[in-house]
């Protein structure tokens, strides 16, 4: 088995529970994930299966998801599983919220919630948070805020859309725009409908899983592909390079990372190099299809 699954994650079990569950359901051991999602989270959650474990790295990075947040209490975790503040009744419209979402488009820095799975000496913070000890403190990260639409505002809690790049907490953003209307604000639920070329409507339920669910890495992998004619994909299958025509120059730049396929299979992961030969695209990573 070789590929990629879209998994529809339900709320209250982990990312590793899925993985977990979904060993027993394929027989096979080497699956992992993209872009992890907390227990009170759901929706898109990558999946890769065998060899495309080593493939991971060249999903596209953005993701969307739909939030929900409460206003009138802060939260240890940033959402409703944490410890709350005393309540304070909002006090602001709906063209205030709006004036506070424009502060969170474009790149942005965040500072990752205390209860989170970045590591500080060795030992993930949400293990120092549960344990009591002393927070050691986290530098803020620079991440980027394609889009922020607010798709509902009513009962002192909104619903927004957030469409942002790798590494973004969602949490994050719901506590700072609580901090500024000056009433607190945590993440009540949260739901990812896509992750690069995975879309919530494409999921699968992992009950429903099987073999048949595997995706071909072509179609989700974001790279820029080229079609090898059979002597090159020999040449390619024992990590040799191919050289590419002189017309190919503007399409692939230096530098550029390409899917190497061969009858609609991946083959390979290249990169084009240019040297006295000409254009030449190096195997950056060889396909190990089980």
């Amino acid at each position: 088995m070789f590929g990629f699954i879209n998994v529809k994650k339900p709320k209250g079990i982990t990312s590793f529970d899925v993985i977990y569950k979904l060993r027993k359901i394929l027989k096979i051991k080497k699956i992992g994930h993209s872009g992890t999602l907390d227990p009170l989270a759901s929706g898109v959650l990558p999946i890769a299966v065998g060899g495309a474990t080593r493939l991971i790295e060249y999903l596209s990075d953005d993701k969307k998801y739909v939030a929900t947040i409460k206003f009138g209490q802060s939260s240890t975790t940033y959402d409703e599983e944490g410890e709350k503040t005393e309540f304070v009744e909002p006090d602001f419209t709906e063209a205030d919220l709006l004036g506070a979402l424009e502060d969170f488009q474009g790149p942005i820095l965040q500072k990752p919630p205390a209860y989170s799975a970045i590591k500080i000496g060795g030992q993930k913070l949400y293990n120092l948070a549960r344990k009591g000890a002393q927070m050691p403190e986290v530098a803020k990260r620079e991440v980027t805020v394609h889009d922020i639409k607010l798709l509902g505002f009513q009962s002192g809690q909104a619903e927004i859309e957030v469409h942002c790049s790798a590494g973004t907490y969602i949490r994050s953003i719901a506590n700072d725009i609580g901090e500024k209307l000056g009433c607190g604000a945590y993440l009540a639920d949260l739901s990812r409908t896509s992750a690069g070329r995975f879309e919530i409507e494409d999921t699968v339920e992992i009950e429903d899983v099987s073999e048949g669910s595997i995706l071909n890495p072509l179609d989700v992998l974001v790279l820029p592909r080229y079609e090898l004619s059979e002597e090159e994909f020999l040449r390619v299958k024992n990590g040799n390079f191919i050289k590419l025509e002189a017309r190919l120059e503007e399409k692939f730049q230096a530098g550029t990372k390409i899917s190497l396929a061969y009858l609609n299979k991946l083959a390979a992961i290249g990169v084009v190099f240019y040297n006295e030969a000409g254009i030449i695209i190096k195997v950056e990573k060889g396909v190990s299809v089980e």
